[in-house]
Protein backbone atom coordinates (compact mmCIF):
# COMPACT_ATOMS: atom_id res chain seq x y z
CA UNK A 1 0.00 0.00 0.00
CA UNK A 2 1.33 3.34 -0.68
CA UNK A 3 1.08 6.22 1.98
CA UNK A 4 0.42 9.89 1.91
CA UNK A 5 2.87 11.82 3.26
CA UNK A 6 2.31 15.25 4.35
CA UNK A 7 4.54 17.56 6.83
CA UNK A 8 7.52 16.71 7.64
CA UNK A 9 11.42 17.77 7.40
CA UNK A 10 14.61 15.95 7.11
CA UNK A 11 18.51 16.30 8.50
CA UNK A 12 21.60 14.58 7.73
CA UNK A 13 23.68 13.82 11.02
CA UNK A 14 26.05 11.35 11.89
CA UNK A 15 24.50 9.04 14.79
CA UNK A 16 26.85 6.37 15.99
CA UNK A 17 27.24 3.39 18.10
CA UNK A 18 30.50 3.17 19.91
CA UNK A 19 31.10 0.21 21.00
CA UNK A 20 34.03 -0.79 23.85
CA UNK A 21 34.51 -4.43 23.75
CA UNK A 22 36.29 -6.95 26.46
CA UNK A 23 39.58 -6.96 25.45
CA UNK A 24 39.68 -10.32 26.43
CA UNK A 25 37.43 -11.01 23.34
CA UNK A 26 39.98 -9.81 20.51
CA UNK A 27 41.99 -12.81 22.07
CA UNK A 28 39.23 -15.62 22.51
CA UNK A 29 38.26 -14.66 18.79
CA UNK A 30 39.50 -15.57 15.16
CA UNK A 31 39.32 -12.64 13.10
CA UNK A 32 42.00 -10.47 10.94
CA UNK A 33 44.24 -7.84 13.05
CA UNK A 34 46.56 -5.22 11.43
CA UNK A 35 49.58 -6.56 14.01
CA UNK A 36 48.90 -9.92 14.66
CA UNK A 37 52.48 -10.51 16.18
CA UNK A 38 51.72 -7.69 18.69
CA UNK A 39 48.54 -8.95 19.48
CA UNK A 40 49.39 -11.95 20.01
CA UNK A 41 52.31 -10.94 22.98
CA UNK A 42 49.28 -8.61 24.28
CA UNK A 43 46.95 -11.62 24.38
CA UNK A 44 48.73 -13.43 26.12
CA UNK A 45 49.88 -10.84 28.34
CA UNK A 46 46.28 -10.29 29.05
CA UNK A 47 45.03 -13.48 29.59
CA UNK A 48 47.97 -14.71 32.64
CA UNK A 49 46.82 -11.29 34.07
CA UNK A 50 43.24 -12.04 33.77
CA UNK A 51 44.03 -15.47 35.52
CA UNK A 52 45.41 -13.52 38.39
CA UNK A 53 41.93 -11.28 38.98
CA UNK A 54 44.21 -8.07 37.36
CA UNK A 55 42.16 -5.96 35.33
CA UNK A 56 45.11 -3.06 34.45
CA UNK A 57 44.02 -3.02 30.75
CA UNK A 58 39.74 -3.18 31.17
CA UNK A 59 38.75 0.03 30.47
CA UNK A 60 36.14 2.38 32.36
CA UNK A 61 32.61 1.99 30.71
CA UNK A 62 30.00 5.15 30.78
CA UNK A 63 26.23 5.89 29.26
CA UNK A 64 25.80 8.39 26.77
CA UNK A 65 23.20 10.12 24.82
CA UNK A 66 23.30 10.36 21.15
CA UNK A 67 21.26 11.96 18.45
CA UNK A 68 18.75 9.27 17.29
CA UNK A 69 20.32 6.36 20.55
CA UNK A 70 21.66 5.82 23.92
CA UNK A 71 25.40 5.20 22.97
CA UNK A 72 27.32 2.87 24.83
CA UNK A 73 31.13 3.31 25.17
CA UNK A 74 34.16 3.26 27.23
CA UNK A 75 34.93 6.58 29.49
CA UNK A 76 38.68 8.12 29.02
CA UNK A 77 40.73 7.82 32.23
CA UNK A 78 43.60 9.36 31.94
CA UNK A 79 46.00 7.66 33.55
CA UNK A 80 45.39 4.25 31.60
CA UNK A 81 43.08 3.38 29.07
CA UNK A 82 42.80 2.04 25.26
CA UNK A 83 43.61 4.98 23.40
CA UNK A 84 46.96 5.45 25.52
CA UNK A 85 47.87 2.02 25.07
CA UNK A 86 47.18 2.71 20.97
CA UNK A 87 50.08 5.09 21.15
CA UNK A 88 52.37 3.54 23.44
CA UNK A 89 55.85 1.63 22.52
CA UNK A 90 55.08 -2.34 22.38
CA UNK A 91 57.95 -2.18 24.45
CA UNK A 92 56.27 -2.65 27.84
CA UNK A 93 53.98 -4.99 26.58
CA UNK A 94 56.53 -7.06 24.86
CA UNK A 95 58.45 -7.39 28.06
CA UNK A 96 55.50 -8.67 29.77
CA UNK A 97 53.84 -10.48 27.07
CA UNK A 98 57.29 -12.38 26.04
CA UNK A 99 57.86 -13.04 29.69
CA UNK A 100 54.37 -15.11 30.18
CA UNK A 101 54.61 -16.95 26.62
CA UNK A 102 56.54 -20.44 27.16
CA UNK A 103 58.89 -19.67 23.88
CA UNK A 104 62.49 -19.99 23.01
CA UNK A 105 62.31 -17.23 20.45
CA UNK A 106 60.80 -13.79 20.60
CA UNK A 107 59.51 -12.55 17.63
CA UNK A 108 60.04 -9.20 17.06
CA UNK A 109 57.60 -6.30 17.26
CA UNK A 110 56.59 -3.94 14.74
CA UNK A 111 57.34 -0.23 14.75
CA UNK A 112 54.34 1.78 14.85
CA UNK A 113 53.84 5.06 13.04
CA UNK A 114 54.78 8.69 14.66
CA UNK A 115 51.76 10.07 15.83
CA UNK A 116 50.39 13.77 14.20
CA UNK A 117 48.94 16.43 15.83
CA UNK A 118 46.91 18.39 13.28
CA UNK A 119 43.76 19.35 15.46
CA UNK A 120 43.36 22.58 18.19
CA UNK A 121 40.59 22.47 20.96
CA UNK A 122 38.24 25.69 20.35
CA UNK A 123 36.51 27.15 23.16
CA UNK A 124 32.62 27.26 22.99
CA UNK A 125 30.15 28.75 25.80
CA UNK A 126 28.60 25.44 26.82
CA UNK A 127 29.75 22.08 28.13
CA UNK A 128 27.01 19.93 26.49
CA UNK A 129 27.08 17.37 23.45
CA UNK A 130 28.04 19.46 20.20
CA UNK A 131 25.68 17.59 17.54
CA UNK A 132 26.44 19.60 14.38
CA UNK A 133 28.26 22.97 12.75
CA UNK A 134 27.54 24.39 9.46
CA UNK A 135 28.64 27.82 7.80
CA UNK A 136 27.02 29.83 5.09
CA UNK A 137 30.64 31.97 4.45
CA UNK A 138 33.88 31.75 5.51
CA UNK A 139 33.72 33.54 8.50
CA UNK A 140 29.61 33.03 9.41
CA UNK A 141 28.31 29.63 11.57
CA UNK A 142 26.47 28.26 13.96
CA UNK A 143 27.14 25.44 16.31
CA UNK A 144 24.21 23.08 18.13
CA UNK A 145 24.46 20.39 20.88
CA UNK A 146 22.59 18.89 23.88
CA UNK A 147 20.24 21.06 26.17
CA UNK A 148 19.38 23.62 23.80
CA UNK A 149 22.99 24.42 23.10
CA UNK A 150 23.70 27.14 20.28
CA UNK A 151 26.74 29.03 19.46
CA UNK A 152 27.24 31.63 16.45
CA UNK A 153 30.79 32.91 14.83
CA UNK A 154 31.69 35.64 12.70
CA UNK A 155 35.27 35.08 12.68
CA UNK A 156 35.29 31.46 11.01
CA UNK A 157 34.82 29.75 14.43
CA UNK A 158 38.00 31.22 16.56
CA UNK A 159 35.31 32.28 18.83
CA UNK A 160 31.94 31.37 19.73
CA UNK A 161 28.73 33.39 21.52
CA UNK A 162 25.68 31.90 22.93
CA UNK A 163 22.67 32.54 21.45
CA UNK A 164 18.62 32.03 22.33
CA UNK A 165 15.59 31.38 20.14
CA UNK A 166 13.13 34.36 21.32
CA UNK A 167 10.36 32.28 20.33
CA UNK A 168 11.30 29.78 23.09
CA UNK A 169 11.45 30.66 26.26
CA UNK A 170 14.74 29.56 28.74
CA UNK A 171 12.70 26.55 30.31
CA UNK A 172 11.26 24.96 27.13
CA UNK A 173 14.52 25.82 25.09
CA UNK A 174 16.33 23.73 27.45
CA UNK A 175 14.44 20.44 26.80
CA UNK A 176 15.81 20.19 23.11
CA UNK A 177 18.68 18.53 21.68
CA UNK A 178 19.17 20.56 18.75
CA UNK A 179 20.72 17.54 16.33
CA UNK A 180 21.19 19.29 13.53
CA UNK A 181 22.01 22.86 11.56
CA UNK A 182 21.83 24.01 7.89
CA UNK A 183 22.73 27.30 5.87
CA UNK A 184 22.89 28.28 2.24
CA UNK A 185 23.22 31.86 1.87
CA UNK A 186 21.93 33.45 5.01
CA UNK A 187 18.22 30.72 5.01
CA UNK A 188 19.25 28.32 7.66
CA UNK A 189 17.10 25.66 9.72
CA UNK A 190 17.55 24.14 12.90
CA UNK A 191 16.37 20.31 13.60
CA UNK A 192 15.47 19.24 17.09
CA UNK A 193 14.18 16.64 19.49
CA UNK A 194 11.82 16.83 20.66
CA UNK A 195 10.84 17.06 17.04
CA UNK A 196 10.89 20.94 16.44
CA UNK A 197 11.89 22.89 13.09
CA UNK A 198 13.02 26.48 13.16
CA UNK A 199 13.80 28.22 9.92
CA UNK A 200 15.63 31.69 9.26
CA UNK A 201 16.03 34.01 6.48
CA UNK A 202 18.27 36.35 7.97
CA UNK A 203 20.96 34.54 8.33
CA UNK A 204 19.77 33.71 12.36
CA UNK A 205 18.61 37.49 13.40
CA UNK A 206 15.25 35.74 13.92
CA UNK A 207 13.91 32.36 13.46
CA UNK A 208 10.39 31.28 12.92
CA UNK A 209 8.64 27.54 14.43
CA UNK A 210 7.39 25.73 11.36
CA UNK A 211 5.08 23.74 12.55
CA UNK A 212 4.89 19.50 11.39
CA UNK A 213 1.93 16.90 11.29
CA UNK A 214 2.04 14.97 14.36
CA UNK A 215 0.97 12.14 11.59
CA UNK A 216 4.47 12.16 10.23
CA UNK A 217 5.95 9.12 9.56
CA UNK A 218 8.86 8.08 11.48
CA UNK A 219 10.58 11.06 13.35
CA UNK A 220 12.32 14.05 11.43
CA UNK A 221 16.09 13.77 11.51
CA UNK A 222 17.47 15.95 9.05
CA UNK A 223 17.15 19.15 7.57
CA UNK A 224 18.97 20.41 4.56
CA UNK A 225 18.57 23.94 3.21
CA UNK A 226 18.30 24.34 -0.70
CA UNK A 227 18.06 27.89 -0.99
CA UNK A 228 15.70 30.76 -0.65
CA UNK A 229 12.67 29.17 0.95
CA UNK A 230 13.96 25.95 -0.27
CA UNK A 231 14.58 22.91 2.42
CA UNK A 232 14.98 19.04 2.12
CA UNK A 233 13.92 16.84 5.19
CA UNK A 234 14.03 13.07 6.00
CA UNK A 235 12.49 10.65 8.50
CA UNK A 236 13.28 7.67 10.82
CA UNK A 237 11.22 5.74 8.27
CA UNK A 238 12.89 6.49 5.17
CA UNK A 239 10.13 9.42 4.26
CA UNK A 240 12.15 11.83 2.07
CA UNK A 241 10.21 15.60 1.71
CA UNK A 242 10.79 19.09 0.01
CA UNK A 243 9.61 22.50 0.74
CA UNK A 244 9.73 25.15 -1.92
CA UNK A 245 7.76 28.08 0.59
CA UNK A 246 9.58 28.38 3.69
CA UNK A 247 8.12 24.56 4.94
CA UNK A 248 3.97 25.72 5.08
CA UNK A 249 4.25 22.71 2.52
CA UNK A 250 6.08 19.35 1.87
CA UNK A 251 6.27 17.24 -1.50
CA UNK A 252 7.24 13.41 -0.34
CA UNK A 253 9.65 12.48 -2.74
CA UNK A 254 9.75 8.54 -1.45
CA UNK A 255 6.29 6.75 -2.21
CA UNK A 256 6.47 4.79 0.60
CA UNK A 257 8.24 3.91 3.91
CA UNK A 258 10.85 1.76 4.16
CA UNK A 259 8.73 -1.14 6.27
CA UNK A 260 5.72 -1.05 3.72
CA UNK A 261 8.58 -1.63 1.06
CA UNK A 262 10.14 -4.22 2.50
CA UNK A 263 6.86 -6.14 3.29
CA UNK A 264 5.87 -5.76 0.27
CA UNK A 265 8.68 -6.97 -1.56
CA UNK A 266 10.20 -9.90 -1.25
CA UNK A 267 14.02 -9.26 0.13
CA UNK A 268 15.34 -12.55 1.11
CA UNK A 269 18.63 -12.10 -0.29
CA UNK A 270 19.47 -9.10 2.34
CA UNK A 271 19.36 -10.65 6.11
CA UNK A 272 16.71 -9.06 8.27
CA UNK A 273 15.15 -7.29 5.07
CA UNK A 274 12.26 -9.26 4.33
CA UNK A 275 8.97 -8.38 7.28
CA UNK A 276 11.32 -5.90 8.74
CA UNK A 277 10.00 -3.67 11.33
CA UNK A 278 11.32 -0.76 12.69
CA UNK A 279 13.51 2.68 11.74
CA UNK A 280 16.50 3.41 9.96
CA UNK A 281 19.50 5.58 11.67
CA UNK A 282 22.67 7.27 10.73
CA UNK A 283 21.10 8.61 7.67
CA UNK A 284 23.54 10.40 5.47
CA UNK A 285 22.40 12.56 2.32
CA UNK A 286 25.28 13.20 -0.35
CA UNK A 287 25.81 16.30 -2.67
CA UNK A 288 23.28 14.89 -5.38
CA UNK A 289 20.60 13.98 -2.94
CA UNK A 290 21.39 10.64 -2.95
CA UNK A 291 20.52 8.58 0.74
CA UNK A 292 22.47 6.14 2.45
CA UNK A 293 21.14 4.63 5.94
CA UNK A 294 21.16 1.73 8.67
CA UNK A 295 18.85 -0.83 9.62
CA UNK A 296 17.70 0.14 13.79
CA UNK A 297 19.21 -3.12 14.25
CA UNK A 298 22.71 -2.49 11.99
CA UNK A 299 22.23 -5.72 10.62
CA UNK A 300 21.50 -4.22 6.63
CA UNK A 301 21.68 -1.02 4.81
CA UNK A 302 19.60 0.82 2.23
CA UNK A 303 19.90 3.09 -0.35
CA UNK A 304 17.78 5.75 -2.34
CA UNK A 305 18.45 7.50 -5.37
CA UNK A 306 16.39 11.13 -6.47
CA UNK A 307 13.82 9.38 -9.08
CA UNK A 308 13.33 6.17 -7.19
CA UNK A 309 10.13 5.21 -5.95
CA UNK A 310 11.38 3.05 -2.91
CA UNK A 311 14.84 2.15 -0.63
CA UNK A 312 17.18 -0.51 -1.88
CA UNK A 313 18.44 -2.81 0.91
CA UNK A 314 22.05 -3.96 0.70
CA UNK A 315 23.39 -7.05 2.81
CA UNK A 316 26.18 -5.50 5.37
CA UNK A 317 28.54 -8.83 3.97
CA UNK A 318 29.87 -9.03 7.38
CA UNK A 319 28.56 -10.84 11.07
CA UNK A 320 29.42 -7.84 12.77
CA UNK A 321 26.83 -5.14 13.60
CA UNK A 322 26.79 -1.69 11.73
CA UNK A 323 27.83 1.58 13.53
CA UNK A 324 27.62 3.85 11.04
CA UNK A 325 28.04 4.53 7.29
CA UNK A 326 28.96 7.43 4.73
CA UNK A 327 30.21 8.46 1.23
CA UNK A 328 33.72 8.48 -0.05
CA UNK A 329 34.75 12.04 -0.83
CA UNK A 330 30.64 13.14 0.08
CA UNK A 331 29.13 11.10 -3.48
CA UNK A 332 27.50 7.94 -3.57
CA UNK A 333 29.73 7.27 -7.02
CA UNK A 334 32.54 7.36 -5.15
CA UNK A 335 31.88 4.56 -3.14
CA UNK A 336 30.88 3.76 0.51
CA UNK A 337 32.60 3.40 4.05
CA UNK A 338 31.23 1.80 6.74
CA UNK A 339 32.48 1.16 10.70
CA UNK A 340 31.24 -1.61 12.99
CA UNK A 341 31.44 -3.11 16.38
CA UNK A 342 35.08 -3.52 17.67
CA UNK A 343 36.54 -0.51 16.18
CA UNK A 344 37.39 -1.96 12.09
CA UNK A 345 36.61 0.38 9.14
CA UNK A 346 35.56 -0.67 5.58
CA UNK A 347 35.88 1.23 2.24
CA UNK A 348 34.17 0.31 -0.99
CA UNK A 349 35.31 2.56 -3.05
CA UNK A 350 34.66 2.89 -6.89
CA UNK A 351 37.72 1.70 -9.05
CA UNK A 352 38.94 3.92 -11.93
CA UNK A 353 36.05 5.55 -13.50
CA UNK A 354 33.76 2.58 -12.61
CA UNK A 355 30.76 3.70 -10.00
CA UNK A 356 29.10 2.10 -7.53
CA UNK A 357 26.25 -0.53 -8.90
CA UNK A 358 23.71 0.33 -6.12
CA UNK A 359 20.91 -2.31 -7.45
CA UNK A 360 23.57 -5.01 -6.17
CA UNK A 361 22.91 -6.83 -2.62
CA UNK A 362 26.57 -6.79 -1.89
CA UNK A 363 29.34 -4.26 -2.47
CA UNK A 364 33.01 -5.24 -2.51
CA UNK A 365 34.15 -3.76 0.78
CA UNK A 366 37.67 -3.89 2.17
CA UNK A 367 38.99 -3.75 5.46
CA UNK A 368 41.17 -0.60 5.86
CA UNK A 369 44.08 -0.70 7.96
CA UNK A 370 43.43 0.91 11.26
CA UNK A 371 44.71 0.26 14.97
CA UNK A 372 41.72 1.37 17.14
CA UNK A 373 42.18 -0.73 20.25
CA UNK A 374 38.59 -1.74 20.19
CA UNK A 375 36.89 1.95 20.23
CA UNK A 376 34.41 2.25 17.91
CA UNK A 377 34.76 4.77 14.72
CA UNK A 378 32.13 6.95 14.78
CA UNK A 379 32.41 8.77 11.95
CA UNK A 380 34.41 9.31 8.68
CA UNK A 381 35.44 12.20 6.37
CA UNK A 382 37.30 12.66 3.24
CA UNK A 383 39.31 15.92 2.98
CA UNK A 384 40.82 15.68 -0.47
CA UNK A 385 41.26 12.80 -2.90
CA UNK A 386 43.83 10.87 -0.15
CA UNK A 387 43.75 12.06 3.09
CA UNK A 388 40.81 10.67 5.42
CA UNK A 389 39.60 11.47 8.69
CA UNK A 390 38.17 8.96 11.15
CA UNK A 391 37.06 9.85 14.88
CA UNK A 392 35.54 7.85 17.38
CA UNK A 393 35.43 6.89 21.07
CA UNK A 394 37.29 8.07 23.61
CA UNK A 395 38.24 10.76 21.67
CA UNK A 396 40.80 8.89 19.68
CA UNK A 397 41.23 10.73 16.24
CA UNK A 398 43.14 8.81 12.91
CA UNK A 399 44.53 9.57 9.57
CA UNK A 400 45.09 8.08 6.60
CA UNK A 401 47.44 9.61 3.30
CA UNK A 402 46.33 6.85 0.77
CA UNK A 403 42.66 7.17 0.49
CA UNK A 404 41.44 5.26 3.59
CA UNK A 405 43.78 1.84 2.80
CA UNK A 406 45.94 2.84 6.01
CA UNK A 407 45.81 5.00 8.73
CA UNK A 408 48.20 6.47 11.52
CA UNK A 409 46.77 7.66 15.29
CA UNK A 410 46.65 11.71 15.77
CA UNK A 411 46.91 12.82 19.43
CA UNK A 412 45.14 16.10 19.31
CA UNK A 413 42.41 14.94 21.35
CA UNK A 414 44.52 12.29 23.41
CA UNK A 415 44.23 13.83 27.25
CA UNK A 416 40.70 15.00 26.50
CA UNK A 417 38.10 13.30 28.01
CA UNK A 418 34.60 12.36 26.26
CA UNK A 419 33.80 10.76 22.55
CA UNK A 420 33.79 12.91 18.90
CA UNK A 421 30.80 11.46 17.18
CA UNK A 422 31.61 14.08 13.85
CA UNK A 423 33.91 15.21 11.71
CA UNK A 424 33.43 17.78 8.66
CA UNK A 425 35.00 19.66 6.13
CA UNK A 426 33.82 22.58 4.24
CA UNK A 427 35.35 22.52 0.69
CA UNK A 428 33.84 25.70 -0.23
CA UNK A 429 35.04 27.51 2.56
CA UNK A 430 39.15 26.36 2.59
CA UNK A 431 38.10 23.24 3.25
CA UNK A 432 38.18 24.04 6.93
CA UNK A 433 37.33 21.20 9.30
CA UNK A 434 36.01 20.62 12.26
CA UNK A 435 35.11 17.08 14.82
CA UNK A 436 32.55 17.46 17.06
CA UNK A 437 32.05 15.50 20.70
CA UNK A 438 30.47 15.28 24.02
CA UNK A 439 31.34 18.04 26.52
CA UNK A 440 31.42 20.45 24.65
CA UNK A 441 34.57 19.06 22.21
CA UNK A 442 34.79 21.43 19.37
CA UNK A 443 38.16 20.46 17.14
CA UNK A 444 39.68 23.03 14.51
CA UNK A 445 41.68 21.31 11.77
CA UNK A 446 45.07 22.85 11.73
CA UNK A 447 46.86 19.80 9.69
CA UNK A 448 50.45 19.07 10.17
CA UNK A 449 53.09 21.71 11.60
CA UNK A 450 56.13 22.58 9.76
Amino acid sequence: PTHQFHHLTSSFLISSLPFSPDPLSDCTTQHPHPNNITMKLFCAALLAVAATNVSAFAPTSGHLSQRTAALSMAASAPEEDRRSFVTKSAATTAGVAISTLATSTALPLPASAKATNQWRQVKVPFEDTVYDIDFDSPTHGYIVGARGSFAETNDGGQTWEPRSFSNLDAEEEITYRFQTVSFDGGEGWVLGKPTLLLHTKDSGKSWERIPLSPKLPGEPTGILAKGPNQAEMITSSGAVYTTENAGRNWKAQVKETIDATLNRISSSGVSGASYFTGSIVNEQRDSQGAYIAVSSRGNFFLTWEPGQDFWIPHNRGTPRRIQNMGFVRGEIKNGLWMTLNGGKLLVSAAKDSSTIDLQSEEFPFEEANIKTGGYGITDVAWRNDDEVWAVGGSNTMYVSKDNGKNFQFDKSANDIPGNLYNVKFFPDYGNAGWALGSNGLLLQYVGEKA
